[in-house]
């Protein structure tokens, strides 16, 4: 079987300007009914997701999975928790790195594997300050004014 690529549903673009990403990890994610056609259909939502661990279990809330469109009684509730799935190992080390202060877990992207599993993204992450996103802004902009200045200079 030839590697088929695999194909993003959607991406966390806040994440990396709110969080420091220290770490990320890959894990599957339980759907349920429609869910997974729905995926298909239309992009869900990951702006305002988090992951919790809770009684041993890694969860996702607030990630939005539009109903699917001929899904009826169906569909499932859009923004109901899911339940994500890792290893035993990984959850009680994650559990041990988020009790540090200023730690979060969040979900980067959604996307099906090579085997069309959904699969979510999730990154163990540190709360930006202000002025560590100013500083960040600032930097990228030196760079493209570097990049533009360096680009005149070889023409």
């Amino acid at each position: 079987m030839a590697d088929r690529p695999i194909k993003v549903i959607a991406k966390n673009r806040a994440a990396r300007h709110d969080y420091e990403i220290l770490e990320t990890l890959e894990a599957g994610i339980v759907l349920a009914g429609t869910e997974v056609r729905s995926l298909r259909e239309r992009p869900p939502s990951l702006a305002e997701a988090f992951c919790l661990i809770r009684g041993g279990e890694a969860w996702v809330i607030g990630l939005h999975i539009p109903p699917f469109s001929h899904g009826n009684i169906a569909n499932r509730d859009p923004d109901r928790r899911r339940k994500l799935l890792l290893h035993k190992r990984q959850i009680r080390t994650l559990e041990a790195e988020l009790r540090a202060k200023g730690m979060a877990l969040i979900p980067l992207q959604l996307y099906f594997d090579e085997h069309n599993r959904a699969k979510l993204t999730i990154a163990l992450a540190r709360g930006k300050k202000l002025y560590d996103k100013r500083q960040a802004m600032a930097k990228r902009d030196s760079d493209r004014e570097l990049q533009r200045i360096i680009k005149e200079r070889n023409r």
